[in-house]
């Protein structure tokens, strides 16, 4: 079995993003601040390089339609949209979280880094769902549009 290299690197950012995020969080929970930016700068160092990387391939190459059964193409576009929707709150939200945080609004900083972080682990994990769906389990459908691969017209 092959799968494709620049999923497979993007989805490996976005996982170790959110190991990072893990890391940042348990340093603050031990008021360890400076190790705390370190680690979520790194987590957000991974996200932009994730983006990048996907935003270059819809660009050139375009998307991969689901390539599994029939029946389950509407339950993979439930919950690719899903998880879209989960990766641009989480990526707004963690735009204003390492925003406040870098500009001392801690008491702010610190009631939507929680949020922010439960949201990114969610889309770190529905994102390898969304990539073992395409590539692992079944193979991947035809390379196309954006519009047709997440809504199949």
């Amino acid at each position: 079995m092959s799968v494709p290299v620049l999923p497979t690197i993007s989805t490996s950012c976005i996982v170790i993003s959110a190991i990072f995020v893990a890391i940042g969080w348990n340093l603050i929970r031990k008021k360890k601040i400076d190790q705390h930016m370190r680690a979520m700068t790194i987590a957000a160092i991974f996200a932009v390089v994730f983006f990048l990387i996907y935003s270059s391939r819809t660009i050139f190459i375009g998307n991969t339609s689901f390539g599994g059964p029939d029946n389950l193409k509407i339950y993979y576009t439930v919950f690719l949209i899903f998880h879209i929707s989960l990766a641009t709150i989480g990526a707004v939200l963690g735009i204003i979280s390492l925003w406040s945080g870098y500009k001392d609004r801690i008491s702010f900083h610190r009631k939507l880094g929680p949020i922010t972080s439960i949201i990114w682990f969610l889309t770190a994990i529905t994102g390898v769902v969304v990539y073992l769906l395409l590539y692992v389990f079944y193979h991947g459908g035809e390379t196309t549009s954006v519009i047709k691969a997440i809504l199949g017209f």
